[in-house]
C-alpha cells in the first residue's frame, strides 16, 4: 500500500478548428433580431445544410418557427434539438410546450418533468411569459439583451415620444407650467403638452426648446413623425384648429392628427387630416420609410375595444385613405397605442395593456409571414418593459439603439425618456465545452459510471454527471471562471483538479480537455494478506481465527491508513430459509462491525455493515445442491470493501 504510485492528472487546453462566424450566420441573426423571421429561416437552413455551427442553427430555426406561430414545424426541429449533447435545458421546456400545442399531452408531461429535473425553471427573463403561455415572447427574450439609460432632457414633468431626424431629437413634454389639466396618456394632472427639440448627441434641459412655428398651441401637441424628406410633419394635437375648439356632443375635445410643413426653418401651414373626427381619438402617427403608409391609434367605432392600431395609405396629394384596422392579432379588448413602423421590413412596434405583459402598458413587436401579413406579436421584455407604463418605442435605422418612454420607478417624474442600446445582430459567443475521459491509471482502461462533479471555486455545485461506457464526459461551461472538478468511483481513489476558462479567444469554438486517471483501490485481502472472516454454521460470534484477521484490519486502519473508509458485507451459505439467513448475515455483519470499532476505529469510517444472506454465493452450493462442508464454509464469510483512501 505504501508503494502506490501518485495519482496522475493531465490538464490540457486544446483549441479545436476555429470556425469563424460566417456572413450567413451574422445575416441570419440580424434578421432574427429584427423580427424578419421568414427571411431568417432560409439562412438558418443553409447553415444546417452546410453543417456550419449546425447545432446552434437548428435551435434558432425551431425558435423562428415558434415566432411565426408554426408549432407543427417547430416540433420536428425541437425533436432533434433535445437530443443534442449538453443542449440548454430550456429547450426541454420549448419542446414540451410545442408537444402540448400539437396535442401530444402525455409526451409533453415527460419533457416538462425532464426540464424541472434540471433545476433551471427560475429564469426570470422568461418566467413571466411562460406562466401565461406566451412561448414566443419567452424564447425571444431569452436571447435579447438591452442596456437602458435615462436622458438628460428629462424633468419632473412628462417627457415622451422621442424620435430622431437628422441630428435632432423631437419629443413631447409638459414642462411648461401652464394651466394643469388631466393629460390623455397617463391620466395624471400635468401641464399641457408641447413639441420640443434638442441636439441628438448632447441634448439637455438647458439646450431644449419648443420647435419654431405654429405646431404648439394652448392645448396638447405631440407626438410627431416625419416624411422621408423631413419637410412635412404629422403630429397629434387636441382638436383645436384655426383658433376653434372642435368638440363632441358631450363637450369633449378629442385628439386628432395634423400636418405641418417646414418653411424657412419654421413649422407652419398647419392642416387637419381627413382622419380626424370630433367623436373619437385619432393620434400617435408613425409614417413608413417611404412615406406611403400612416399608422396611428384610434378608438373609432367597430374596433376591438379601447384604442386600436390602424393604417391608412398616403396619396400623392396628401389625402389619407380609409383606415384599416390591423386585426385581432395586434389589437385586443384593451388599449393599443403608440405605433412605430421601423424602416426594415416594416416591423410594427406598439404599446398595449391587452396582451400578456410585465406591468401596465408594455412594448410589443409584430411578426409578419411570407405574405407580409401579421401573424404574431412578441413582448420585448425587460429592460424595455417594466411594471409600469412603457410607451413610444423608437428604433434607429441600424436597429442597434433607440428610445422608449416610461413612468417606471426611479425616473424624475411622470413619463421619462430612456435611451437603449440593443445587442448587435451577431451570433452569441460560441459555447465552451468541458470534455474529458476517466481511465484506470494502472491499465489505461476507461472507467464507466464514475461520478464527475463540477463546482465553482467557492464550492457552489454547477452540475454532476456520470461517465459513459468509454469513460468520457462532456458539459458546457462559462468563460472567465475558476472551476473544480471532482471524480469518484467505488474502489478507486478520488481525484480532484482545479482549472479555469480565462483568456480564451471569444471568436473560436474551444474545447477544454480534462483527462483524469483514477488509481484503483485494491481489496484489503490483497493489500494486507488477509484471509476472509469465516463463521461457524448458524453462529455469528467472532471465532479466534477471525479475530486474528480482524486485528490486521484494525492495525491497517489505525496505524497505516488513518484515512481509509470501508464497508462490511456478510454472507451465509444456502442452508436454512432465506429469511433466517438474511437475519443471520446481518448479525454477523453487526458482530464484525462491533469488534472493529471496539478496538479503536472510529465508527464514521465504516459506512455500512450489511447482511446479504444467501443471495451472493461464491460457488454452486445453492438450495438442494449437495456440497461438502468445506464448500459451504466458503459462503459463510464477511468481506471488506474499501470506499476511500486518503
Amino acid at each position: 500500500m505504501k508503494n502506490i504510485k501518485p495519482l496522475f492528472i493531465a490538464f490540457v487546453l486544446i483549441c479545436s478548428s476555429a470556425i469563424g462566424q460566417t456572413v450567413r450566420q451574422k445575416r441570419a441573426e440580424g434578421l432574427y433580431n429584427n423580427f424578419s423571421f421568414v427571411k431568417a429561416i432560409k439562412h438558418y437552413q443553409k447553415l444546417i445544410d452546410k453543417d456550419d455551427n449546425k447545432g446552434y442553427a437548428l435551435r434558432k430555426l425551431g425558435d423562428t418557427y415558434i415566432m411565426l406561430r408554426m408549432p407543427e414545424k417547430a416540433l420536428s426541429i425541437y425533436k432533434q434539438v433535445v437530443q443534442q449533447p449538453n443542449v440548454p435545458s430550456k429547450y426541454y421546456y420549448y419542446y414540451a410546450q410545442v408537444l402540448r400545442a400539437t396535442g401530444d399531452y402525455n409526451e409533453s408531461k415527460v419533457w416538462m418533468k425532464k426540464y424541472k429535473e434540471q433545476g433551471n425553471d427560475d429564469d426570470l427573463r422568461i418566467k413571466e411569459f411562460f406562466k401565461d403561455g406566451d412561448l414566443a415572447s419567452g424564447i425571444f427574450n431569452s436571447f435579447q439583451t438591452h442596456t437602458l439609460s435615462e436622458l438628460n432632457i428629462n424633468t419632473e414633468f412628462n417627457e415622451f415620444g422621442a424620435v430622431e431626424f437628422d441630428d435632432k431629437l423631437y419629443f413631447a413634454s409638459s414642462r411648461d407650467e401652464g394651466v394643469s389639466v388631466k393629460r390623455l396618456y397617463s391620466w395624471d394632472e400635468q401641464p399641457l403638452l408641447d413639441v420640443y427639440v434638442t441636439s441628438k448627441e448632447n441634448g439637455s434641459v438647458a439646450t431644449t426648446t419648443r420647435i419654431e412655428g405654429d405646431v404648439n398651441t394652448i392645448y396638447h401637441d405631440g407626438s410627431v413623425t416625419f416624411n422621408p424628406k423631413g419637410n412635412k410633419m404629422y403630429f397629434s394635437r387636441s382638436n383645436y384648429f384655426q383658433n376653434k375648439k372642435i368638440k363632441d356632443s358631450k363637450g369633449t375635445m378629442q385628439v386628432g392628427i395634423y400636418t405641418a410643413e417646414l418653411i424657412d426653418g419654421n413649422w407652419t401651414n398647419i392642416k387637419s387630416t381627413n382622419l380626424n373626427n370630433a367623436k373619437y381619438l385619432v393620434y400617435n402617427p408613425s409614417l413608413s420609410k417611404d412615406g406611403k403608409k400612416l399608422y396611428f391609434a384610434s378608438d373609432m367605432p367597430k374596433g376591438y375595444g379601447g384604442t386600436d392600431i390602424y393604417v391608412s395609405t398616403v396619396s400623392s396629394n396628401g389625402t389619407l385613405g380609409a383606415p384599416k384596422n390591423l386585426g385581432d392579432i395586434v389589437n385586443t379588448e384593451g388599449n393599443e397605442t403608440f405605433p412605430f413602423i421601423h424602416d426594415k421590413d416594416e416591423t410594427l412596434y406598439f404599446s398595449s395593456d391587452g396582451h400578456v405583459g410585465l406591468g401596465l402598458m408594455d412594448v410589443f413587436a409584430s411578426v409578419r409571414d411570407e405574405n407580409n401579413e401579421i401573424v404574431n406579436v412578441i413582448n420585448l421584455g425587460e429592460p424595455i418593459n417594466s411594471k409600469k407604463d412603457d410607451i413610444a418605442y423608437y428604433l434607429s435605422e441600424d436597429s442597434l439603439k433607440g428610445y422608449v418612454s416610461s413612468n417606471r420607478k426611479g425616473g424624475l417624474g411622470g413619463d421619462d425618456i430612456y435611451a437603449f442600446a440593443r445587442a448587435k445582430p451577431i451570433p452569441p459567443i460560441p459555447p465552451l465545452t468541458l470534455k474529458g475521459q476517466v481511465f484506470n491509471d494502472v491499465n489505461n482502461e476507461p472507467v464507466a459510471g464514475a461520478k464527475v462533479v463540477l463546482t465553482r471555486k467557492n464550492g457552489e455545485e454547477i452540475a454532476y454527471f456520470t461517465t459513459r461506457e468509454d469513460g468520457s464526459f462532456e458539459h458546457l461551461i462559462d468563460r472567465d471562471e475558476d472551476f473544480v472538478l471532482n471524480v469518484s468511483k467505488e474502489k478507486y481513489q478520488d481525484a480532484e483538479k482545479d482549472f479555469n476558462s480565462f483568456g480564451l479567444e471569444k471568436e473560436e469554438e474551444l474545447v477544454v480537455d480534462l483527462n483524469i486517471g483514477l488509481k484503483p483501490i485494491e481489496d484489503v485481502v490483497l493489500l494486507a494478506n488477509l484471509d476472509k472472516i469465516y463463521f461457524d454454521l448458524n453462529k455469528s460470534f467472532i471465532r479466534p481465527d477471525a479475530a486474528i484477521e480482524l486485528n490486521k484490519v484494525v492495525d491497517l486502519m489505525v496505524k497505516e491508513y488513518p484515512g481509509m473508509v470501508i464497508r462490511l458485507e456478510s454472507h451465509t451459505d444456502s442452508r436454512a430459509s432465506n429469511a433466517y439467513n438474511s437475519a443471520l448475515s446481518k448479525r454477523r455483519a453487526k458482530s464484525t462491525y462491533d469488534y472493529i470499532i471496539s478496538n479503536g476505529v472510529d465508527a464514521s469510517r465504516i459506512t455500512s455493515h450489511e447482511g446479504f444472506g444467501e443471495t451472493q454465493l461464491r460457488n454452486k452450493c445453492s438450495n438442494n445442491v449437495k456440497c461438502s462442508e468445506k464448500e459451504h464454509q466458503l459462503n459463510r464469510r464477511t468481506e471488506f470493501i474499501i470506499i476511500k483512501m486518503k
